[in-house]
Formats: structure tokens, C-alpha cells, sequence
């Protein structure tokens, strides 16, 4: 595994004590931690472009932890979220997990529940991150087409026939057939399903280039 593989977790928590001994459990079955005091201190960190979660306690010296859920979300900062605190309340978890947050854990938890907690939290940043990867390159291979090749990859997908997108764009239908070759490698679609699927991910309207 390398390092860009390698989970981290992250733990804010005003409590020496509470950071210690979730660091602790962590570090016993193997995984990768940070801690923090305060919610600033974590903001100032450099975190590793790597699978990773917070463990946020909601009681914390200058901000509330539901409000900085917020203020990391409105910063664009994606991190899945366990929240743990000694006086939770139903509305309280309820604003907390309507707002993303994975899991909503009471002091004192069983450690076997932040554990599952953790990994489901992992496992969900890794799907995010497989996504936005998968995305990027998707929007890279689009943005290498031609003009005219996005123009014809755009009357393909909304069901145009060749010799409809010739008419349209005032060339051959043979030129059509070469651009949409193009198009087809370019984006590495293995067929025209695939091809709108792409689309639709691109968020490209029938006929927009």
C-alpha cells in the first residue's frame, strides 16, 4: 500500500484523555491517526491526498461541531464525518446526520462501534475519491475533442443518424463517421450506451458541445 493509500483518520477533541485513547485504539489494529485540540488546528494541517475521516467531538473550545461540519462543507473540504459527544440528543444527531455525518456516537461508546464506524467512513471516502478520479478523466478526455468533434459527439448522443448530423453541420456523412470514430477513441467508449452514459455524467444536454 502506499502512502496516497495509506487511511488516515483524524481526531478533534478538547480532551487529552479522549484523544489518547482513541489514538491508541487506532494504533492497535493498525490504523493511521492525527490528532487535535481545537477545530483551527486541523484546518491548519496538511492533510495527505489519502482515504480519510474525522472523528469530531461536538462540545469544542470556539466552535460548535455541528457548525464547523458546516464551515468545513461551505470550505469544500469533503471529509466523512463520526461525531461523539457526552450530552447528545435526538434533534442534535438528527441535524448531524441529515448534514452527512456517518455516525452520531455517545460517550461513553464501545470502542468495537467507532471502529465499524471508522471503517464505514473509509470505505465511503474511498468510493467518493474512486468517483471524482473516474470524473476527472472523463472530463480530461472530453476536453481533448476537437470543437467539431464535440459538436458531433453532442447530435450523436441526443440519436442523430450520420446522415442527420452531416445535414446539420454541413459536412459529409463519411466526415461525420470519421469524427465520430474520433470521438468514440478519444473518450474510449466501447459503444454508443457508453458513449451517452458519458454524457450524462458531463452533464451534456442533446446537441450541446
Amino acid at each position: 500500500m502506499t502512502a496516497a493509500d495509506t487511511p488516515q483518520v483524524f481526531i478533534i477533541d478538547d480532551d487529552a484523555a479522549v484523544r489518547a485513547s482513541i489514538e491508541g485504539l487506532l494504533k492497535s489494529v493498525g490504523l493511521r491517526s492525527e490528532t487535535f485540540a481545537a477545530a483551527e488546528e486541523f484546518l491548519r494541517s496538511k492533510r495527505p491526498d489519502a482515504p480519510s475521516c474525522l472523528v469530531l467531538d461536538v462540545s469544542l473550545p470556539g466552535v460548535n461541531g455541528l457548525d464547523f461540519q458546516r464551515e468545513l462543507a461551505d470550505a469544500g473540504v469533503h471529509i466523512p464525518i463520526i461525531f461523539i459527544t457526552g450530552h447528545g440528543d435526538i434533534p442534535m444527531t438528527v441535524k448531524a446526520m441529515k448534514s452527512g455525518a456517518v455516525e452520531f456516537l455517545t460517550k461513553p461508546f464501545e470502542d468495537q462501534d467507532l471502529l465499524n464506524a471508522i471503517h464505514q467512513a473509509l470505505d465511503r471516502d474511498r468510493v467518493t475519491r474512486r468517483q471524482q478520479s473516474s470524473f476527472a478523466r472523463l472530463r480530461k478526455s472530453y476536453e481533448a475533442l476537437s470543437e467539431r468533434e464535440r459538436e458531433v459527439m453532442g447530435l450523436v448522443v441526443s440519436g442523430m443518424l450520420n446522415k442527420q448530423i452531416a445535414f446539420e453541420l454541413g459536412i459529409s456523412e463519411i466526415t461525420v463517421k470519421i469524427h465520430r470514430g474520433h470521438v468514440m477513441r478519444k473518450m474510449q467508449a466501447d459503444s454508443l450506451a457508453e458513449l451517452v452514459r458519458m454524457a450524462s455524467k458531463l452533464e451534456l444536454s442533446p446537441g450541446k458541445k
